[in-house]
């Protein structure tokens, strides 16, 4: 326990545990509405904003979530022009994402800087950008949980929760606005590149156990906070990056419970 002496383990502990509990509130809804696309979307997004704020020499992390958001807004706005195929605005938005990080990565001056973001880093976490996690972290899970009802049912069957009442558009833009914000400000301790796996894992765990949708988030915000506990200690023994870590403690766990679901 004598690691946790040091201020940037303390830190990174602290931002792990907050996106643990955040991001699975998110890829339940994900999940359930086959948008995984979007995570991988948003990340490169957000992967681009840092690129482009740490070669204007900004805040890479607010110039991480202004791009996300825009992503987002882009995203929705797409999908007007292919209702049919929703799936290719996503597919346009991380295009774009992709051109600008490799442009922009380039021109970056500290590779190391710009390193950090694509699988997290322990060590890089400063004071303010802890704060500024723990702030938005809190913000969007208070927002879940509010919206509790109407995420379920849009999750679901979109159509039905229109009839009865549910602004599916606004809560639709909400939950893009909402995505976006958890994949950037988890960039810096897991990694642009993989925040999207942390998604998903601790949902796939879950659902191969749970038998009910409430059952199933929190399973998925219990086995999150494990793969990013255990990970992040390896991480800090071994000296290897933390998201993809935290990522093999998801696919390990996932492997540990095929068995279940067959019984």
């Amino acid at each position: 326990m004598e690691i946790f002496t040091y201020g940037f383990i303390q830190r990174a502990f602290a931002v792990g545990l907050f996106i643990s509990v955040m991001t699975p509130l998110i890829g339940n809804i994900i999940v359930l509405k086959r948008l995984s696309t979007v995570g991988d979307a948003l990340s490169h997004a957000s992967l681009a904003g840092v690129a482009i704020g740490l070669f204007a020499s900004v805040n890479p992390i607010g110039s991480a979530i202004l791009f996300s958001c825009l992503a987002a807004l882009a995203i929705e706005y797409f999908r007007r022009f292919f209702p049919r195929y929703s799936e290719l605005s996503t597919a346009i938005v991380l295009s774009v994402g992709v051109g600008l990080a490799a442009v922009f990565s380039s021109l970056v001056k500290n590779a190391n800087s710009f390193n950090s973001f694509l699988f997290g880093s322990i060590v890089a976490i400063s004071p303010v950008e802890t704060a500024v996690v723990m702030v938005l972290s809190a913000v969007v899970i208070v927002i879940t949980l509010v919206l509790y009802r109407e995420l379920f049912y849009i999750a679901f069957d979109e159509e039905g929760a229109a009839l009865s009442g549910v602004k599916v558009k606004t809560i639709n833009f909400l939950f893009t606005l909402m995505t976006a914000v958890v994949v950037s400000v988890s960039a810096r301790t897991v990694g642009a590149l993989v925040i999207s796996s942390l998604m998903v894992l601790p949902v796939a765990c879950a659902l191969l156990i749970s038998k009910s949708y409430r059952q199933n988030i929190i399973l998925s915000v219990i086995f999150a906070v494990i793969f990013t506990l255990i990970g992040l200690f390896i991480s800090c023994f071994w000296d290897i990056a933390p998201g993809g870590t935290i990522v093999l403690c998801g696919i390990a766990g996932l492997v540990i419970l095929l068995p279940f679901r067959k019984r």
